[in-house]
């Protein structure tokens, strides 16, 4: 067990019920149990941040609301601080309340995520106004107002109304309307993807400064491996609700191992056009599988291009490499050479 960890999440699991398609002649679609996080297992320790990638279905998004409640989970546990907060599919009161005091979300979509009736001044104090009811009215306010100034939004605006801010405005809202409440730990769920590039660089920035001047902890969940280097120290890459590789940001990055981690990476445009022109491509074929029937044994061996028919036999563990640094479910992990070549 990891004493530095704030939050261990162990086998978690969570799953939906999809039904048959009621009229004859709409698409046929099977009934069955879809597996949205299918036995995930990681942790985050204090002031680091750790990045959640994968392709679009996989299960990200659904992971980090499972673990602040806002998904259904069918087992497994998360645990808080040393403490179990989840055991089963029910979690108590008392610990959901904690979690929640310490535990914030900043969302994909910066302005469906704040509320079009309220004044940005409401919005960024409602989390003193629910976790801390006994705080003065005043000192909200100049709270909210220095927030405002720390993310780069000017504390005179503050009256106005989410329509009134650009999209890269509206997510510096809803920054401050998370960080206001003095988190331990901030789970960004997709909070640039919806950005232009100029602004997201600019919004990763200021999460990486934020983070470093509140030590905070973060789980920064993104489909651009770019990005999630620029702010990450740890990269979980995650396939069909399942881990295929765990590690350090270096260890990821400068040899991976896992070929779905090499895929996701030869994806990532490279500035150099001579080095984008001349650099080795991995290539998948197929469509993501479907989570209601998922292929046995590894769930990537149906786009593997190095399969072989032991992948079908059983769920690859997460074997250790690099000396502890890196962390693989594929059987074939260790025979890749220095040329991350297999």
């Amino acid at each position: 067990m990891d004493e530095l960890a704030l939050l261990r999440v162990r086998d978690l699991k969570v799953t939906f019920r999809v039904k048959q398609a009621a009229h004859p002649w709409a698409m046929a679609r099977p009934g069955g149990t879809l597996r949205a996080v299918d036995g995930v297992s990681f942790d985050v320790r204090r002031r680091e941040a750790v990045g959640l990638v994968g392709e679009s279905g996989c299960g990200k998004s659904t992971l980090a609301r499972a673990i602040v409640g806002l998904a259904p989970i069918a087992s497994g546990s998360v645990c808080w601080r040393g403490r179990e907060t989840v055991d089963g599919p029910h979690r108590p009161r008392d610990e959901m309340r904690c979690l929640r005091r310490e535990v914030q979300m900043i969302f994909q979509d910066p302005l469906a995520s704040l509320d079009p009736r309220m004044t940005i001044e409401r919005i960024v104090a409602e989390p003193l106004l629910t976790h801390r009811p006994w705080m003065p009215r005043a000192e909200v306010a100049a709270r909210v107002r220095t927030m405002l100034e720390r993310v780069g939004l000017d504390a005179r605006h503050a009256s106005r109304y989410p329509h009134e801010f650009s999209g890269g405005q509206c997510q510096r809202v809803g920054i401050a309307r998370a960080l206001i409440a003095e988190p331990r730990l901030v789970i960004c769920d997709e909070s640039v993807s919806a950005l232009d590039v100029s602004i997201r660089a600019q919004i990763v920035d200021l999460l990486r400064d934020l983070r470093r001047e509140l030590s905070l902890s973060m789980l920064f969940v993104a489909h651009d491996l770019a990005v999630v280097k620029a702010i990450s120290t740890r990269v979980l890459v995650m396939y069909l609700g399942r881990i295929m590789e765990f590690g350090e940001c270096a260890s990821i990055y400068g040899a991976p191992r896992h070929p779905y981690t090499r895929a996701l990476l030869s994806a990532v445009p490279v500035p150099d056009p001579l080095r984008e022109r001349n650099r080795r491509r991995v290539l998948l074929t197929g469509d993501l599988p479907s989570p209601v029937d998922p292929p046995s044994g590894c769930v990537f061996r149906t786009r593997c291009p190095n399969a072989l028919e032991a992948c079908a036999q059983g769920v690859p563990p997460l074997e250790t490499y690099g000396g502890g640094r890196s962390h693989v479910a594929c059987i074939r992990a260790g025979h890749i050479d220095s040329t991350n070549r297999i």
